[in-house]
């Protein structure tokens, strides 16, 4: 049976979890995760795979080394290609989407 997700249920889920990602969805060789980002993670790359990271609720910033800074607020979404070194944050409770490879780590290389 095909079930829809719904988003409120999920940020419930992972409320007061921060930067602890969980699997929503799946398709082929791809994964949806939803995360909640709350102060500033650490500055890692995927040597491999891009990674997308689309706002659902609040606003992030997301660091680039020897680039201008990415700011996403609710609505919009960035792909950062492999090999880019990056590092989110956010000042307030923000969820966000992160669509990239199954096998891709989180946390970097």
């Amino acid at each position: 049976m095909i079930s829809k997700i719904n988003l409120e249920k999920k940020i419930k889920e992972i409320e007061g979890k921060p930067w602890s990602p969980i699997d929503i969805a799946r398709t082929n060789d791809q994964v949806v995760r939803m995360a909640l980002l709350e102060g500033e993670f650490h500055w890692h790359k995927h040597t491999k795979e891009d990674e997308l990271f689309y706002v659902v609720k609040g606003e992030i910033n997301i660091q680039l080394k020897d680039q201008p800074n990415i700011n996403l607020r609710e609505g919009e979404m960035v792909v950062i290609p492999k090999g880019i070194e990056h590092c989110p944050k956010s000042s307030e409770h923000s969820y966000v989407l992160l669509f990239e490879p199954l096998v891709l780590k989180t946390i970097g290389d």
